[in-house]
């Protein structure tokens, strides 16, 4: 499905006859390649990667998700000067980058639609031609939940760009099941910020989360009939009044959330982790079963973030990153052979974050 992460040689076929080596003369000077500089991105530890690849080299990087061909990804960047996250492609063979979004408003969360011929994504640019007013940290670490985001869907042979579903209030996280048929999205369209599920179209909307507190980032099993998500939910009047009162501001607190699995139809709800820690980005191994997530849960500060992966049942928590910093918004190839992930790691700049495909190496296989 995806492109091998080394490079390959072509084997010489020799006939019986040849039995002699064949005289290798040495190009000239000037046709001479200099060959990639080969980095060791493995920390130690990371015991399910193979060879990593860089895909990006400056700037603010993150959640990369593969075409569904895989010979691309669709992600969101800040570099060159811009003030806020833009939404591009990357072709992994050629690695030519392409600006998708409009180049105005701020964007987020953007997934390739069925066929990879069109690109959903969110963004503020139909209220604002600028990144609108960053999160008051006077408040505490908080996230800003802009209800000026809407979601869009660009088709990538016209540039037609269109509404899909709007309503008032904060509509983003949107990704397209495996099977093509619906969308599931975080909204706050009546009131709280709940998990939305829809047809490609935008039609048959419904309602999946109605618990007080913030329900997000969903993304689907492998065979569309289950839900991975995040959650926080306050648990006594003070964490309530505190959540109302960021929610009124437009803003969360991502200190503690959990990670839970439902049906589409919103029924069985089951929570994965209860660890006090802030985990997010999580992902279905083709399995049906692993989920792999990010979460600060080994860090003493709180700052480290790394990824693990835990059974749905909650068991067999496994930590897969050590990078010292941050790793996050893991996505599997539909084989499970590659992961695509974000990561400061190795980073020419302070400040960067870039993203990576790794071999992912199974239990059989792990590097012990």
């Amino acid at each position: 499905m995806i492109l091998s992460l080394s490079l390959c040689l072509s084997s010489f076929l020799q006939h019986p006859a040849a039995a002699q080596e064949p005289v290798v003369k040495p190009l000239p000077a000037q046709q001479m390649v200099a060959l990639p500089v080969q980095e060791d991105l493995r920390y130690a530890g990371e015991v399910h990667f193979g060879a990593i690849r860089r895909l990006t080299t400056a700037g603010e990087n993150a959640e990369g998700y593969l075409s569904w061909g895989g010979k691309q990804i669709t992600y969101q960047a800040k570099f060159g000067g811009r003030s806020c996250d833009q939404i591009y492609t990357l072709d992994l063979l050629s690695g030519a980058r392409k600006l998708v979004s409009t180049g105005s408003g701020r964007t987020t969360c953007s997934f390739f639609m069925p066929g990879d011929r069109a690109i959903l994504f969110g963004s503020t640019h139909a209220a604002s031609d600028d990144c609108l007013p960053p999160a008051d940290y006077s408040m505490g670490y908080v996230w800003k939940i802009y209800p000026q985001f809407d979601l869009y869907v660009r088709d990538l042979e016209t540039w037609d760009l269109q509404p899909l579903a709007p309503a008032p209030g904060y509509d983003a996280e949107a990704v397209v099941s495996p099977d093509g048929k619906k969308i599931v999205f975080t909204s706050r369209r009546e009131g709280d910020l709940d998990i939305y599920i829809m047809n490609v179209d935008g039609t048959n909307i419904t309602k999946l989360t109605d618990k007080l507190g913030y329900d997000g980032g969903p993304f689907f099993s492998p065979d569309s009939q289950r839900i991975v998500y995040r959650s926080f939910y306050p648990n006594t009047q003070a964490e309530t009044d505190r959540y109302l009162l960021l929610l009124n501001q437009d803003t969360i607190e991502p200190m503690a959330l959990q990670l839970y699995v439902m049906n589409t139809d919103g029924s069985n709800k089951v929570q994965v982790t209860d660890n006090g820690a802030a985990n997010f980005g999580p992902f279905f191994h083709p399995d049906g079963h692993n989920i792999i997530y990010c979460s600060n849960q080994g860090s003493a500060t709180g700052r480290e973030f790394d990824l693990y992966m835990i059974r749905d049942d909650g068991h067999n928590n496994e930590q897969i990153t050590f990078c010292p910093t941050f790793d996050g918004f893991p996505m599997f190839s539909q084989d499970g052979k590659n992961l695509v992930f974000a990561s400061n790691r190795q980073n020419a700049s302070e400040g960067d974050t870039n993203l990576f495909l790794a071999e992912w190496l199974p239990d059989a296989q792990a590097v012990k």
